[in-house]
């Protein structure tokens, strides 16, 4: 597979597992009160984080295995994420630990559940308008 191609191949798997957060996200929100609001808000968290790793890998932008938005969104290209306030930014990288983890953490109200997949959707929408047409259609078999 020639170095263009295995780079998207790698850029699609990063696009397939974001999207798959975010229909996580998505399903669980019907629950609506009864709807376990962390998973919500973990996976909404997920699928930019994803979306984020998806564009440093199409940029060839070497990038640290961790979870924190503001950090990974400081390694893309200037004004590549025009509207995204840096508050969201650690909003979302706190779902990433205390929705997964039991603490002393305030709950996740199912209106911040809602706005986690609202925020994910404005930046998934902002960074497939920069990847080529051919990661965002492609579905391949992976491991």
């Amino acid at each position: 597979m020639p170095a263009d191609e295995a780079l998207l191949a790698v850029v699609s798997e990063w696009i397939y597992r974001a999207e798959g957060d975010l229909k996580n996200a998505t399903h669980v929100l019907m629950l609506r009160r009864q709807c376990p609001t962390e998973t919500v808000a973990f996976h909404a968290q997920q699928c930019v984080e994803k979306y984020i790793k998806a564009a440093l890998t199409f940029y060839e932008i070497e990038f640290p295995k961790v979870h924190d938005i503001e950090k990974l969104v400081r390694l893309l290209p200037p004004d590549t994420l025009a509207v995204f306030p840096v508050t969201e930014q650690r909003t979302l990288t706190s779902y990433a630990v205390t929705a997964r983890y039991p603490g002393d953490f305030d709950p996740i109200s199912l209106d911040e559940a809602r706005q986690s997949v609202r925020i994910a959707r404005r930046i998934r929408a902002e960074l497939r308008k920069l990847l080529p047409k051919a990661v965002l259609l492609k579905r391949t078999n992976f491991r």
